[in-house]
């Protein structure tokens, strides 16, 4: 490692890839990540990082491409760090995804079970109906678009081929008015400025449009401007919002929203349930893939209809009322208040009178439940990035359902939760990956677990 510098180039042969895309090849016994690579190539690569363990590369000059390899459909391809795999196959994007699914639960959770193939999208373009633009400067001009990889350094973009085309002509109208304006942009150092994000919401099926300003302040100049701007360039023009964030840290959304035109929602559907989505909401940014996902949890359940299920981080009760029609009763736990009057709300909407939504911690909700003699037949884990906390993972098990379905967006975390489940009386049964974020490194997957 002591003769191996900061910019010099090796030619490395790429035996595998890590779980975010990068290509894996190895220099004197060291492990190169090297981004741009893909498993079975020959590639020139040029030293990035040097750390303890490990070096970070990038590629020079490809000598034997892989037979996956394609040409990227982007031209911000390499650029906005949104898209990281688009030069390679979506055939190849779907077989990556099994094999990080299958390398995390055998390496990281010593789990013995069967992944499936990774379903994917018959087209795997234009399917996101969320998108968050940061906004900046750069000679003088406002620009917006996405972070390059692993950087607050703005790409500035004018189109997107995962983005719906609503939600890019919404982006560059707020940019012009922004413009035509001057309206003053957030500083991440001084802490000056107004505008910090735009952020637009899409009914894939409903077409109906939501613009989101999150800003430094609690209102913005030329708002009838910006309003009527916005009404006549997307007719589907929904709701304008401005997301009130003075908080000096990276967190892109604060807790207060004013509504300064429509109804402060749209609507969406997953299969034939109705959704009302507002600013706060979290929606699953791939609507076709996500009935994908839910039809495969029911199947995994394999329900009677007369199981009591408990849904863990239910947010807007999206996966309660796709449960709620094949069961006796359904109870859903989210820790944000909002989220919970979405789905009390989103229930009704869709004539759901089985199904109880409940606000808080979901140990402190889980403990009382269990106490009040709830035992259910069925739980349903949903958790962000990072998994489950091990008091939920206690509660789950004193609970004692025969089967645990856990959906997860991160195979690390899903990897260690499984073999906690798994030294507590549980069999992971099966795993079905799903691509819900077509060209990135990211997969969800449904588990299937039951009680020894």
């Amino acid at each position: 490692m002591q003769n191996i510098n900061i910019g010099d180039k090796y030619e490395l042969y790429i035996d595998n890839m890590a779980h975010e895309g990068q290509g894996v090849g190895r220099l004197d016994g060291i492990a190169v990540f090297v981004r741009g690579a893909l498993k079975g190539e020959r590639v020139l690569a040029k030293i990035d990082e040097k750390h303890k363990n490990y070096l970070n590369a990038h590629v020079e000059k490809i000598l034997l491409p892989s037979q996956e390899r394609i040409m990227p459909k982007c031209i911000y391809a390499g650029k906005c760090g949104g898209c990281t795999l688009q030069h390679l196959s979506y055939k190849g994007q779907l077989e990556f995804k099994k094999q990080v699914v299958d390398d995390s639960l055998s390496r990281i959770g010593k789990i013995n079970t069967i992944v499936y193939d990774t379903i994917g999208m018959d087209n795997p373009l234009y399917y996101r109906d969320k998108a968050e633009y940061p906004v900046g400067i750069e000679d003088g001009n406002i620009k917006s678009g996405f972070y390059a990889s692993k950087s607050h350094n703005i790409i500035a973009i004018d189109s997107c081929m995962i983005q719906s085309d609503y939600s890019i002509e919404a982006m560059k109208t707020v940019r012009e008015w922004a413009n035509n304006y001057k309206i003053s942009i957030f500083d991440e150092k001084s802490g000056n400025g107004l505008l910090r994000y735009i952020i637009t919401k899409v009914g894939f099926s409903t077409k109906e449009v939501m613009v989101i300003l999150v800003i430094n302040g609690i209102d913005i100049p030329y708002k009838d401007e910006l309003i009527n701007t916005l009404k006549k360039n997307i007719k589907e023009l929904k709701s304008v919002v401005l997301n009130i964030n003075k908080s000096r840290s990276r967190l892109v959304m604060g807790s207060e929203n004013i509504v300064i035109y429509g109804d402060g929602y749209i609507t969406d559907y997953i299969g034939d349930k109705k959704f009302e989505i507002s600013p706060l909401s979290f929606f699953q940014v791939n609507p076709i893939q996500t009935k994908v996902l839910y039809e495969k949890a029911l199947e995994y359940a394999d329900l009677k209809g007369d199981e009591i299920v408990i849904d863990v981080y239910c947010g807007i009760g999206t996966i309660s009322i796709f449960f709620a029609k094949y069961v006796k009763h359904v109870y859903g736990i989210e820790v944000v208040s909002d989220a919970v009057e979405d789905a009390k709300r989103n229930a009704a909407i869709n004539g759901i009178n089985n199904a109880d939504f409940i606000a808080g911690k979901a140990e402190h909700v889980m403990k009382r439940l269990y106490k009040e003699g709830l035992m259910p037949d069925i739980i349903i884990l949903d958790p962000p990035r990072r998994g489950l906390d091990k008091d939920v993972v206690d509660e789950c098990v004193k609970m004692n359902p025969q089967k645990i379905i856990y959906i997860s967006c991160n195979p690390t975390t899903l990897a260690r939760d499984l073999r906690i489940f798994e030294d507590n009386g549980y069999k992971t049964e099966k795993v079905q990956p799903v691509d819900m974020f077509p060209y990135t490194y990211h997969v969800e997957c449904v588990v299937l677990m039951s009680r020894l």
